[in-house]
C-alpha cells in the first residue's frame, strides 16, 4: 500500500528537523551497543554486589555462560487497580527466562501515582512531573548496566511515557512493555457522568455518587473509559514494543499471564546474537509517526499531546503540534469509546480492539509499515488478536467489526479526520479533542469569566453565577504555575451549565483528564500565564470565540487595546498554594526549568 502523502510528508519534515539531536542519539546508541557485555565489562567487586543474592546457579548462567540477563522494572503498588496486578510478575519473568537459560533481575521499582485518586486534591501537582520522576527512576534502575534487555512493568497515565523516556535513554537494550490489561465492565461510563453531574446539582448526596463510583471502579485492572491509559496501551501497540494484542486482555486471565511469558520470549528474541532491534533503533521517526496516527485515528488522550512529544525528545525526535494538527486532517477517526461514545474498551476489544484499527489504518496508506518492532514480523503481527493454544499462542486476524458502532472500517469511518485539533490566536496555542464534542459546540463565542484556581470556578458555579453564556478562563495551571495538573473535575459543572441550554467553554492553561468529554475545552494554552502568556490579560467580560472549525482561539478585543493591557500577576494566596505542603516543594526545580507544553513540558531538558 501507497503511504498517505501527508503522513509521508509530515514524516520527512519531522525527520529533516530532527536530522542532527537523532543523529547524536543514534551515535550514542551504537557506542553503548558495542560495549561488552557488563559482567566482562565491569570489574570484579561491580559484578559481585551484582550477582550477590542471586541463586548460584543464575550466578553461573551471567559469569561463566554469559547467558543474556532481563532488567525488570515494575511500576507494581497496590494502590493502582491497574498496576496492583504486576505483583507477582517479576516471578512469571524470571521462570520463563530460566526455561531459556536466562536470567531475569527486578532492577528497580518506579513510582506510580492515580490521578483518579488525586484529581481536584494538591497531590495532583506532582502528577505531571512524576512522569520524569519515572524516567529517571528507570534510568537509576538501569543504571547498573548488568543488563542485555529489559522489560517494563506499567500501564497507567504518566507511567508509560516516564518508563519509555528512561527506557529510551539507554536505547541500546531491547525493551518490551508488559500492561496489566482494563478492568471488567462494571457500571457504564455514561451513567457515571449522569450521577457525578447530578451531584454537582445537589440531586444526589454523597452516599450514592460513592456508590457510583465504586460500581464504576470495582476491581482489578485499569479503567475502562478510553483515557490516558488505555491510549497508552494502544499506542504502544502501534509502535510495536507489546506483545501483538497484549493491551486489552484483563487481569487473572490464563492468556494473560501467557501474554506476559511471551514478553520474557520476545525480549530474549532480541538480544545481541538474534534479530537486535534495541528500543532506540525501534522507535524512530516512522513509528513516532505510527503512535501520532493511532492517537488520532482512535481519539484518545489529548495528554499525550504533551507526553509523545517527551518521548519523541528522548530518542533524539523534534515533534510539535503542527505535525499533530497536519496529521489529523487526513487521518480519519476509526472509534466510538468513551468519551467519544458510550463503549468502554473491554467492548472496543471484543469489537475488533487495536489490531483491527492498525490493520485499516495499515491497508489505507496512514501508517509505514516498513519499520522495526518487537517482533521478527514487524507491525503487520500487529493486527492479530491473540489466543491460548496448547503449548503456548496463535494470534487470528481481526475479520470485519463485530460492532461498527463502536470500530468502523476506514472506508467508512465516524468522521474523515481525527480526534484532535490544533487552536492558534491571539490567546496562544492550545488543542481540542473534538471528537468528544457535539459538532453543533464546536464554535463558541461568549463573554469570558476568569478564575485563578478551579476551586474558585467551583465556587461560582454553587453561586448559579455561571448559568448564562460563558467561557470559563482557569489560568495559572500551567506546567511552570503549578505542575499543571488535570482539572477533570471542572467537567461535571460545566456539563450541568451546558445542559441548561447555555453557550459554555473551557480555556486554560492547565490539563484535562484523558477523560475529557462533551463540553468544548481549549487546553494546554501555550505560552501559559506564568510564563507572560496572554491568558494573563484576560479580563472578566471579554469576548472569546474558540472555533473548532477554523481551528482558532481569539479575545475579541482591539489590537491596540489588547497589546497595551498589562499582564496580571499571579496572586499571593495562589503563589502561595502552588508551593506549600504535600511534596510540592520537591518538585520546585521541575517547575522552575520546565518547557512549554509543546515541547513535552520537559524538566530534564
Amino acid at each position: 500500500m501507497t503511504i498517505n502523502p501527508t503522513v509521508l510528508a509530515v514524516t520527512q519534515r519531522i525527520a529533516k528537523k530532527s536530522a542532527a539531536t537523532r543523529s547524536a542519539y543514534l551515535a550514542q546508541l551504537d557506542a553503548s551497543a558495542r560495549r561488552k557485555p557488563g559482567a566482562e565489562r565491569m570489574g570484579c567487586a561491580n559484578v559481585a554486589h551484582a550477582v550477590a543474592a542471586m541463586p548460584a546457579n543464575d550466578k553461573l548462567k551471567i559469569v561463566g555462560h554469559k547467558s543474556p540477563n532481563i532488567a525488570i522494572i515494575n511500576a507494581y503498588n497496590d494502590m493502582l487497580s491497574a498496576h496492583a496486578p504486576l505483583q507477582h510478575y517479576p516471578d512469571v519473568v524470571k521462570h520463563e527466562a530460566a526455561k531459556w537459560g536466562a536470567t531475569a533481575q527486578v532492577a528497580g521499582g518506579v513510582p506510580a501515582m492515580c490521578d483518579g485518586v488525586t484529581q481536584g486534591t494538591p497531590g495532583m501537582e506532582l502528577s505531571l512531573f512524576s512522569r520524569d520522576v519515572i524516567a529517571m527512576a528507570t534510568a537509576v534502575s538501569l543504571s547498573h548496566d548488568m543488563f542485555d534487555a529489559a522489560l517494563m512493568l506499567g500501564v497507567c497515565d504518566k507511567i508509560v511515557p516516564g518508563l519509555l523516556i528512561g527506557a529510551l535513554h539507554f536505547g541500546h537494550l531491547p525493551t518490551v512493555f508488559v500492561p496489566a490489561g482494563p478492568m471488567t465492565s462494571g457500571l457504564s461510563n455514561n451513567d457515571k457522568s449522569k450521577v457525578r453531574e447530578k451531584a454537582a446539582q445537589g440531586l444526589v448526596g454523597r452516599a450514592e455518587l460513592l456508590e457510583a463510583e465504586s460500581a464504576a471502579y470495582h476491581g482489578l485492572g485499569t479503567c475502562t473509559f478510553y483515557g490516558t491509559a488505555n491510549s497508552n496501551q494502544m499506542l504502544l501497540e502501534a509502535m510495536g514494543l507489546h506483545v501483538p494484542g497484549t493491551a486489552f486482555v484483563n487481569p487473572g486471565q490464563a492468556l494473560r499471564e501467557e501474554l506476559t511469558r511471551e514478553a520474557a520470549r520476545t525480549v530474549l528474541g532480541i538480544t545481541k546474537d538474534k534479530r537486535f532491534s534495541p528500543i532506540g533503533k525501534v522507535v524512530d521517526e516512522k513509528c513516532i509517526v505510527n503512535a501520532m496516527v493511532a492517537l488520532l485515528a482512535t481519539g484518545g488522550s489529548t495528554n499525550h499531546l504533551i507526553h509523545w512529544v517527551a518521548v519523541a525528545r528522548a530518542a533524539g525526535i523534534r515533534i510539535d503540534w503542527d505535525d499533530f494538527a497536519e496529521l489529523s486532517g487526513v487521518v480519519p477517526l476509526l472509534t466510538r469509546v468513551y468519551p467519544n461514545g458510550s463503549a468502554d474498551v473491554n467492548q472496543f476489544q471484543a469489537a475488533g480492539g487495536p489490531g483491527y484499527v492498525i490493520r485499516e489504518l495499515l491497508d489505507a496508506g496512514l501508517m509505514h509499515e516498513d519499520v522495526l518492532t518487537v517482533r521478527p514480523g514487524g507491525i503487520r503481527e500487529f493486527v492479530g488478536i491473540p489466543q491460548g493454544v496448547p503449548g503456548g499462542l496463535a494470534w487470528r486476524d481481526p475479520g470485519a467489526s463485530k460492532d461498527e458502532g463502536v470500530v468502523r472500517p476506514a472506508s467508512q469511518p465516524f468522521s474523515a479526520s481525527g480526534g484532535l485539533m490544533l487552536l492558534q490566536g491571539n490567546l496562544g496555542r492550545s488543542v481540542i479533542k473534538v471528537s468528544a464534542v457535539p459538532d453543533d459546540r464546536h464554535i463558541t463565542q461568549a463573554p469570558a469569566r476568569v478564575f485563578d484556581s478551579q476551586e474558585a470556578l467551583h465556587l461560582a458555579f454553587a453561586a448559579g453565577e455561571l448559568d448564562r453564556d460563558v467561557v470559563c478562563v482557569v489560568r495559572w495551571q500551567g506546567p511552570q504555575a503549578n505542575g499543571m495538573p488535570e482539572l477533570h473535575k471542572l467537567t461535571p459543572p460545566l456539563a450541568v451549565v451546558q445542559g441548561k441550554g447555555f453557550k459554555v467553554a473551557l480555556v486554560t492553561d492547565g490539563r484535562m483528564s484523558g477523560a475529557s468529554g462533551k463540553v468544548p475545552a481549549a487546553i494546554h494554552v501555550s505560552p501559559e500565564a506564568m510564563a507572560g502568556g496572554p491568558l494573563a490579560r484576560v479580563q472578566d467580560g471579554d469576548l472569546i470565540r474558540l472555533d473548532a472549525v477554523a481551528g482558532t482561539l481569539q479575545v475579541l478585543v482591539d489590537d491596540a487595546a489588547w497589546a497595551a493591557r498589562p499582564l496580571a500577576p499571579m496572586p499571593p494566596a495562589q503563589i502561595e498554594a502552588n508551593s506549600a505542603g504535600f511534596g510540592r516543594e520537591l518538585f520546585a526545580g521541575m517547575r522552575r526549568n520546565a518547557q512549554t507544553a509543546e515541547e513535552g513540558a520537559c524538566s530534564w531538558l
